[in-house]
């Protein structure tokens, strides 16, 4: 890869790559089989592979991808083209929530991680070595990821560089694959390997920790966001209690609760971060806004924020890569046959629709940000999303569609979002019947106003006690609904005192 100043950085190339690992990481809800998925998604990867505007320049070419029964792992092997006689084995990162990813790797149980030529064993998450067994065994038209790299290796000049690299759960599982990779013998001498991690959680001990240090590296980084919970895993996880700075969320009881849940999960096992570290911040910057009201809700949903590719690739000052689609608000009422408008972006030629699980057929229109689809039969409430080659939307509150009616009720917003009891609040949303309810946490508002899209209310006095919150979540009930929770319908009491 060149090194000239003018072009990106190696950290820049890596953490695109893993980004680009996330393409079509989902199923389509309505079911594919693995081949199906796995077509779509080197579709996506090639599409993405080939944009000139991200730090891989469109240089990089897909040489092999395996993805483990039951889509739990994905690995591929990509080619540079411009002449640098460099290889990425990129490993994906976990495809499910933050407190799931690390409730899934069972470091509470520990496993010998023994390679061939190791001095001695060391030990690894039970969790951690099933992923790593899943992802140096599948394989593809009966190659593996390893077979597949000494093909690549055989045909390329001497002395290549091989990068290793993922994010999340990909970066710890890429702690064992690389080290692996160097236990090998390859066709025209040792490449040379560089280990680049983001987001990583650690995967074992100190003796890990040191065995994978000390072994011949180009490179062996581990690049984080300090405000990202996930590379806190597992020996520093306590310091996330403190979090968040100004403007927020601050951890509250809940969160505490949670995070004391997940201190405990590796029991007596202690956990050690290989690598050279390289924080890519020092401050708490990036934040995203909307998340900062001291709830568990909100705490979660700004580790996610600072969790994500698009949050690295920020920090590193690299491109963000092409988003999947996504569904913004459908038309919310119908029947089986009936014409749907779903609005969004990103859905472009060969989008796919689900009802709920129900696929549609492949006639529609599509016009810029607009779908046009006939419903499919079926019955109750059900989510509508999109899938193209980069993804699928995620389920959306406004993107419910109801057979037969009433249509699904949701606020999508309040104001003010902070007050005392007796204060006048509006509540912004939709589908708003004159039958509806509004509860403050577990308390009911006094109705003042009434119109179909937005109510005006008293706030209600608060229950203080132990296990409650002054950030409460504002629900609407109407038409045998209640409206989802979400940061938009948080309401929280000032002059807040616990018993």
């Amino acid at each position: 890869m060149a090194t000239d100043a003018n072009q990106p950085t190696v950290p820049q190339v890596t953490m695109t790559l893993s980004a680009i690992a996330a393409t079509a990481a989902t199923p389509r809800p309505s079911g594919e089989t693995l081949a199906e998925q796995s077509a779509r998604i080197i579709l996506g990867i090639n599409q993405q592979l080939a944009d000139i505007s991200l730090a891989t320049e469109g240089t990089w070419v897909l040489s092999w991808l395996g993805v483990s029964p039951g889509n739990a792992n994905m690995a591929y092997l990509a080619r540079n083209t411009d002449g640098s006689n460099s290889f990425a084995v990129v490993i994906r990162g976990t495809v499910g929530s933050v407190t799931d990813l690390l409730e899934d790797l069972d470091v509470g149980t520990v496993v010998p991680f023994n390679l061939v030529g190791m001095p001695s064993s060391v030990s690894v998450s039970k969790g951690a070595m099933k992923a790593f067994t899943q992802v140096v065994t599948m394989s593809t038209a009966g190659v593996t990821l390893a077979q597949a790299l000494n093909t690549a290796l055989s045909q390329a000049e001497p002395n290549p560089t091989v990068y290793v690299t993922g994010h999340s759960l990909g970066g710890c599982i890429a702690t064992m694959v690389a080290p692996y990779l160097q236990t090998l013998t390859w066709p025209k001498g040792k490449p040379n390997f560089e280990l680049h991690t983001f987001a990583a959680p650690t995967a074992g001990g100190a003796d890990f920790a040191a065995y994978v240090d000390s072994l011949d590296w180009q490179a062996n980084e581990r690049h984080f966001n300090i405000n990202d919970m996930v590379p806190q895993a597992w020996n520093n996880l306590e310091v996330t209690k403190q979090w968040y700075l100004t403007p927020g969320p601050a951890a509250d009881d809940d969160v505490k609760a949670v995070i004391s849940a997940l201190v405990a999960l590796p029991g007596p096992n202690v956990y050690v971060q290989p690598g050279k570290d390289d924080p890519l911040n020092d401050s708490y910057d990036p934040v995203d806004p909307n998340l900062v009201k001291a709830s568990l809700q909100d705490f979660m949903g700004q580790v996610a924020f600072q969790h994500a590719n698009s949050t690295y690739l920020g920090l590193l000052g690299a491109p963000d890569v092409q988003s999947g689609p996504v569904v913004t608000v459908v038309t919310p009422v119908g029947t089986t046959g009936a014409p749907v408008e779903i609005v969004g972006s990103g859905f472009g030629e060969g989008v796919m629709v689900d009802f709920g699980t129900v696929p549609i057929s492949k006639e529609y229109v599509l016009r810029d940000d607009v779908i046009v689809v006939w419903a499919p039969e079926g019955v109750g409430v059900v989510d509508i999303r999109a899938t193209n080659n980069l993804g699928t939307s995620p389920a959306v509150p406004r993107g419910q569609f109801s057979y037969g009616g009433p249509a699904a009720v949701v606020a999508t917003g309040i104001s003010p979002d902070t007050g005392r009891a007796g204060d006048q609040v509006q509540i912004n949303g939709v589908n708003f019947a004159s039958d509806c309810q509004v509860y403050f946490g577990d308390n009911l508002a006094e109705l003042v106003d009434y119109a179909p899209e937005q109510l005006l209310v008293n706030a209600p006095k608060p229950t203080i006690g132990v296990g409650k919150s002054a950030t409460v979540n504002v629900t609407v009930l109407s038409n045998g609904y209640s409206s989802p929770a979400t940061p938009a319908d948080e309401f929280t009491y000032l002059e807040w005192h616990r018993p």
